[in-house]
């Protein structure tokens, strides 16, 4: 099958475009691939911008031309080499992406200057850029300044460099949570068998989105009750337990799907794509009513809270969401604490 593949922004979504011969056995085949459609204004068959489908159809995640072609040529090179030292760190897709866009842009920036000979004074002058003319936020500005930590202390191995150098403040926020009222009427609402289990098992294992995407039929052990989640965030392993409650509808699910490879799969077979997943929260959200507007990692979120709410000691949740630092785990506290919530306010009492 002879054929070209290009980025589209339709209908206010990013979609990968596939150029190909009008032949039924070429159609027959982009039909199979989950998430295709046909534009008939456009005139192209188009799929969700994915990881997969960009590898797929050989399409590198672009730094955007105006900024590429404006950075000189020796920081080209500069950029190749920080990409391959991303690369055999092992680094996940989305990290290599974004740091490579952060030091893409910090390299448009330095336009003539070389970033291995910079001074540190002009690495200040560019966040304070960031800051005062471009008014980012505190994350991307964090961001930026960890794209840049990492060339100079990981590629260039200048340890100090940072030293000198303040970081913004980060805002304080903390996870939005449903409580378990709004979680049973997003559950009840998703009649569809394959896509209410994914959201309960979002739920009830405390998934990322990924997670839930990444599942294959061996990882759930029903003699165990248990769930391997592999090379989650940071390329970590870890267990999580089965519910009890889902056991019997899982293997109603098997049933009548009859997946292959991955617990969850495409119409036409193949991994289940994030953006179907959360495109499944986003209708069940919309059409329980419920008036939050929250993503799919809510139901993470949330389950860490009931847990916490339930009595389960901080440690353990922590295991459960395999998150690395107690700090990020510790955040629910904040958010699940029966006992403030309990107090009265003294105008109630007037």
């Amino acid at each position: 099958m002879n054929w070209s593949a290009k980025l589209i922004r339709h209908k206010k979504e990013n979609r990968i475009a596939v150029y190909f011969e009008k032949k039924h056995d070429y159609i027959t085949r982009i039909k199979k691939l989950d998430g295709s459609k046909w534009s008939p204004t456009l005139g192209v068959w188009h799929l969700p911008d994915t990881a997969e489908n960009r590898e797929r159809f050989k399409i590198e995640t672009p730094l955007g031309k105006s900024v590429l072609s404006k950075i000189s040529f020796e920081n080209q090179e500069i950029l190749k080499q920080f990409i391959e030292h991303i690369q055999l760190k092992g680094y996940s897709i989305s990290t290599l992406k974004t740091y490579r866009n952060e030091f893409g842009t910090f390299l448009n920036f330095l336009k003539e200057e070389t970033a291995d000979t910079c001074e540190i004074e002009k690495i200040k002058e560019y966040i304070l850029y960031c800051i005062k003319e471009q008014k980012l936020s505190e994350a991307t500005i964090q961001s930026r300044i960890n794209a840049l930590k990492f060339y100079y202390e990981k590629v260039l191995r200048r340890e100090k460099v940072f030293i000198e150098i303040p970081r913004p403040k980060k805002h304080a926020t903390l996870p939005k949570v449903f409580c378990q009222s709004d979680i049973k009427k997003l559950f009840e609402v998703t009649t569809n068998l394959k896509h209410n289990t994914m959201l309960k098992l979002c739920y009830g294992l405390g998934l990322r989105v990924s997670e839930i995407t990444n599942l294959k039929i061996k990882d759930i052990d029903s003699k165990s009750m248990q769930v391997f989640i592999e090379r989650a965030k940071g390329k970590k392993d870890r267990y999580a337990n089965l519910p009890q409650s889902i056991l019997e509808q899982l293997r109603e699910y098997f049933i009548e799907y009859r997946p292959k490879k991955y617990l969850f799969e495409g119409q036409y077979g193949g991994q289940y794509s994030i953006r179907s997943a959360q495109e499944v929260f986003k209708n069940a959200l919309r059409n329980s009513k419920i008036n939050k507007t929250l993503g799919i990692h809510s139901l993470r979120h949330s389950f860490a809270t009931h847990l916490l709410e339930q009595g389960t000691d901080i440690r353990f949740i922590q295991e459960l969401l395999g998150n690395k630092d107690i700090k990020t785990t510790l955040l629910y506290t904040h958010i699940s604490d029966k006992n403030i919530r309990k107090i009265i306010s003294p105008l109630d009492n007037l």
